[in-house]
């Protein structure tokens, strides 16, 4: 596999064909990346939120509108939808069911190896809690890495993405309950397949130059 071609052939796309569905196979690749995705200490700070059905993608829609109208259609119109979520705190009960799920999975030889892997992600927690005051800043950021996994992998599927900010995330909170649930709304992934109308996808792919953003030593 030459990973060179899907990061130079990938497309954001503007405009979905809501005639083709992403086959349920594929599409249960596309959870497995996200469960997996790397996160600082493990944290796994996120939850997400996935609709296929076309009342699933409406209430999403609710938070395109108005100034985020023109993202309304990459809903309505996608085979997936998917909200990324963040905690809203990285709280004992989280790191702890974090934990046990590691001792279930057998990552701890002894005792005292899981001890002092619940003490160094709570070293991490309470930092960016206590000290750097950052927590929520710190949980998107590994809420991104899921991201960039999930668009990748979509990409080497032959499936089409467009990520998005541009909702109401207190619309969509609402919505989705999000608040009682301890998470919030960060970004969004629509998945499905480019229309014909997708202007995007007849573009050529612009980046700077590899020596403006690279420096080797």
């Amino acid at each position: 596999m030459n990973l060179s071609h899907f990061a130079t052939t990938r497309k954001t796309t503007k405009a979905f064909d809501p005639a083709r569905k992403i086959p349920a196979e594929l599409f249960a690749q596309l959870e497995t990346l996200l469960r997996y995705a790397p996160s600082s200490v493990n944290s796994q700070p996120w939850h997400f939120v996935i609709a296929s059905s076309e009342a699933g993608k409406a209430r999403i829609a609710k938070a395109a509108q108005g100034g985020y109208a023109y993202n309304e259609p990459k809903i309505r119109n996608a085979s997936h939808v998917i909200v990324f979520c963040a905690r809203q705190t990285l709280d004992e009960s989280h790191l702890l069911a974090i934990l046990e799920q590691e001792d279930q999975d057998g990552r701890f030889a002894t005792p005292e190896a899981k001890a002092g892997q619940h003490k160094s992600r709570s070293f991490y927690a309470d930092l960016h809690v206590n000290e750097y005051k950052d927590a929520q800043i710190w949980m998107q950021k590994q809420l991104y890495l899921a991201f960039g996994t999930l668009l990748l992998g979509a990409a080497t599927l032959e499936i089409d993405a467009c990520p998005m900010e541009g909702f109401d995330a207190k619309i969509l909170d609402e919505e989705l309950g999000l608040p009682a649930k301890g998470l919030t709304s960060v970004v969004i992934a629509s998945l499905g397949y480019h229309s014909d109308e997708d202007f995007n996808a007849k573009l050529p792919k612009s980046r700077l130059p590899a020596e403006a953003v690279i420096t080797h030593l």
